[in-house]
């Protein structure tokens, strides 16, 4: 919803209907909805001309869910609930339509979900109030067949069309309501409740195969729920006492926000490794479903993040900022390299794609289920950027899966790529240090016929891997495989060795992720929230001593603590002033040193240039010319590069602002010398009166 744009039309109408003045900048997302949702609600008390104690009820426990910290919700309930009835709201459809204008369609469904909770308050759906809310949908453009399925929901009826269900729990998915706050998601949360659970659609004989339970995994994110509900429980708590004045907005934000990482609590699971390693193969057998597309050349082209959604959604995110939903049909042609260039010139080819990311959402993807989102990355032994994708891979990641291949064991490469970039990046720099959330699955251990092959790979393996500079921290981060035959076994319902052998390391990933990074997960929420709950009981206890006129500040105190806030915005300015300079300086010098550079670009560059071969013969004029091309551009481009980093980066911007903090961190030093004097005189008079 984007009040930004509210309407004039909009705003009169809320100012008519709870006889105040209100202005543009006052209409929030809140506001709106709240309005909409008494207007309906009232039209469907009203609709029969019968009020039953069960629906005056449920209206009030549905009102209690949107009295939200920002303003007095309470009285604004009072105010709507009375002007809309007065008036007959309910009844005048533009009015409802004025209202409801700048609500999404999630909004606008969740809005008509409340409506109907509240036509089954009294134990059964009445006819005069059913085609009320039939009107409503109509007018306000739900789809009917939705609307259905919806009745038939909350109704208890039984629901054999699942991909309307499944279409309903989208639409209804909570963190569609994250942009308009806590309250609203939990909201939404209590809707979905009272649906069905999504169904899985029945496969034929033909496609039934197995997917693994991933048991822990749900322990786990149940025991996130419960301490999110405990959360919102403190919430409402802390908001009553920041209404009442006794609590600051700032305690306020900060449950909102150990509330909102709880609920959006998630495993990041990236698969790293050379092309042609079998990765679409693994990722197909760990969820259970052919996502992934499969070829015998390399294919991965693009990083792709696969998680879980209500409906399969595939979005498309583009480097120029631009983004697009495509079917399932372009997604197996835009994830993978183009067959010409997997046979030809694999960096070529991810050099110049467009895409940024693919985001895959199914609903049947048992491990993402269960709280986890896998990034696949395309073969880095060839990309041109590695460092950089990596980094990308990497960032705010729970687990690695490096997959290497039996059959040529350890390249070059690889042990590069183990030792240095994956297991450094993972340790935040540190490079004597092995990483304890590294896991390697020796894919094609299948095509080793012999034993003693299959022992010598396996030692090989575990020699460089646990050597006197270890790679990895931790047991079971080994896992020697055949994805291929993991992924016929699920896919037959066979559990044979090489599935067996493949469940031993998703039991091993689940172990890892619930037992040592989820605990560390928790543990955080967990302290994060014993501290705030001791901020709150102390800013209670204060409050609590200043209305029983335990502290008491003089006309002088009040001035000091007044000519401090004054220091302290003077010395704003001062920093401001500053930094203005600081900015004009380095853009000069930017300059300076861009001209710099320029006069010398030619004569570096042909430098360069007697470096560069190509194994292109002179007859194949095209290929010759684009090669040498791509050469003189990546050239041109690490010389602009090293260019921004070492005279830009590291030569201008970082000298001047270690100026700035350096100044910063006097004036901040000043402001908080000055504030502790007042604070501690405070506290030795507050610990007087105790």
């Amino acid at each position: 919803m984007n009040t930004i744009s509210a309407s004039s039309e909009a705003v009169e109408l809320l100012s008519s209907i709870t006889g105040q003045k209100i202005s543009r900048e006052n209409v929030n997302p809140s506001i709106l909805f709240l309005a909409a949702v008494i207007t309906v609600m009232l039209g469907v008390v009203f609709a029969d001309g019968t009020v039953t104690d069960s629906e005056k009820k449920e209206l009030q426990i549905i009102l209690n869910r949107f009295n939200l910290p920002e303003g007095d919700m309470r009285q604004l309930s009072k105010l709507l609930l009375k002007g809309i009835q007065q008036q007959k709201i309910h009844t005048k459809m533009d009015c409802l339509l004025t209202l409801t204008k700048l609500l999404s369609v999630p909004e606008k469904f969740l809005l008509v979900s409340f409506s109907y909770r509240m036509c089954v308050s009294d134990g059964e759906l009445d006819f005069q109030e059913q085609q009320y809310l039939e009107s409503i949908a109509e007018r306000l453009g739900i789809n009917s067949h939705r609307l259905t399925v919806l009745k038939a929901a909350v109704c208890g009826k039984e629901i054999l069309e699942t991909t309307a269900l499944n279409e309903l729990h989208s639409l209804l998915d909570p963190a569609r309501f994250q942009s308009l706050g806590t309250v609203f998601v939990n909201a939404a949360n209590q809707i979905i409740e009272v649906l069905p659970s999504v169904s899985i659609q029945q496969e034929t004989p033909a496609q039934t195969h197995q997917k693994f339970s991933y048991g822990k995994l749900k322990v786990f994110h149940k025991h996130c729920q419960q301490l999110d509900n405990l959360c919102y429980q403190l919430f409402q708590i802390v908001q009553e006492c920041s209404n009442r004045n006794f609590l600051s907005q700032s305690i306020v934000k900060e449950i909102k926000s150990i509330s909102q990482k709880l609920h959006n609590q998630k495993f990041r699971v990236a698969v790293v490794g050379e092309f042609s390693q079998g990765k679409s193969t693994v990722l197909n057998a760990l969820l259970g479903e052919k996502i992934q597309p499969i070829r015998a050349i390399p294919c991965s082209g693009v990083v792709t993040t696969l998680k879980h959604g209500y409906q399969t959604k595939i979005v498309c995110y583009y480097k120029n900022g631009n983004q697009e939903e495509i079917s399932f049909e372009q997604y197996q042609i835009k994830s993978a390299i183009v067959k010409e260039a997997a046979l030809d010139c694999l960096s070529e080819h991810l050099v110049s794609s467009e895409i940024d990311e693919i985001v895959f959402e199914h609903p049947n993807l048992e491990l993402c289920r269960n709280g986890v989102e896998i990034i696949d990355s395309p073969g880095l032994n060839e990309h041109p950027e590695r460092s950089l994708i990596t980094q990308k891979l990497l960032k705010d990641i729970d687990a690695v899966i490096f997959l290497a291949n039996a059959s040529r064991p350890l390249t070059k490469w690889e042990q590069d790529y183990l030792s240095n970039d994956l297991r450094i990046s993972l340790n935040g720099g540190k490079d004597n240090e092995p990483a304890n959330n590294i896991f390697i699955l020796v894919n094609f251990i299948d095509l080793l016929d012999e034993e003693e092959d299959r022992h010598d790979v396996m030692q090989r393996f575990e020699t460089f891997v646990s050597g006197k500079n270890p790679i990895v921290r931790g047991g079971d981060r080994i896992h020697f495989i055949s994805a291929k035959a993991a992924l016929k076994g699920i896919a037959n319902g066979t559990e044979d060795a090489y599935v067996k052998i493949f469940k031993n390391f998703t039991c091993a990933l689940e172990k890892f992720l619930t037992n040592e990074r989820g605990y560390i997960k928790i543990q955080h929420s967990s302290d994060a929230i014993k501290i705030l709950v001791q901020s709150i009981l102390s800013s209670l206890n204060q409050a609590e001593n200043t209305l029983d006129g335990k502290i008491n500040l003089s006309e002088a105190e009040k001035q000091k603590i007044l000519e401090q806030i004054g220091e302290a915005s003077g010395r704003d300015f001062i920093l401001q002033d500053h930094a203005d300079q600081l900015v004009q300086n380095v853009i000069q010098q930017i300059c300076e040193s861009w001209n710099k550079w320029i006069e010398g670009l030619a004569d570096r560059v042909a430098d360069k240039g007697a470096e560069w071969h190509s194994k292109y013969p002179s007859w194949e004029k095209e290929k010759l010319l684009q090669d040498y091309a791509n050469q003189f551009t990546r050239s041109l481009s690490q010389e602009m590069d090293d260019w921004w980093k070492t005279q830009v980066i590291d030569g201008i911007v970082k000298s001047h602002f270690s100026d700035l903090n350096q100044k910063i961190r006097h004036e901040l030093e000043a402001i908080k010398s000055n504030f502790q004097i007042i604070d501690s005189q405070l506290s030795d008079r507050l610990n007087g009166t105790l």
